[in-house]
């Protein structure tokens, strides 16, 4: 078990979904069950899913659940240049965006690492 609170991957997740649901707050009231839901979901499914592994009962299954959260980072990605082609977000807005899922996903990969390499040492 891994005490979720402590890392700052699932902190940084935390902080990023709450600036999502602030930026597709201002979004199109007709994306509200299109784009706003789905750039949502996909936003709070990063830190819910290295809450979730936290949990499990190994280092392979927390792997497991960072990687989906890793894919819900790359979905965020794709919603975000989609709000912006369609003019919901400007490149200023969606910039910073991309630059901190990028961050996020990056540290998610570094935990995945960590977490193989420690398993691998094992006997």
């Amino acid at each position: 078990m891994h005490k979720f609170r402590e890392l700052k991957v699932w902190q940084r997740a935390m902080d990023f979904t709450v600036k999502v649901y602030e930026l597709t707050a201002q979004f199109p009231k007709s994306e509200q069950f299109g784009l706003v839901s789905q750039l949502r979901r996909a936003a709070t499914s990063i830190p819910l899913n290295i809450a979730e592994g936290a949990g499990a009962g190994s280092d392979a299954e927390f792997r497991r659940f960072l990687s989906i959260a890793a894919r819900s980072g790359y979905e965020i990605m794709t919603g975000l240049e989609i709000s912006q082609r369609l003019g919901y977000a400007n490149e200023e807005q969606g910039k910073p965006f991309l630059a901190e899922v990028d961050e996020i996903v990056g540290m998610l990969v570094g935990l995945m690492r960590k977490l193989e390499s420690k398993t691998s040492r094992r006997p």
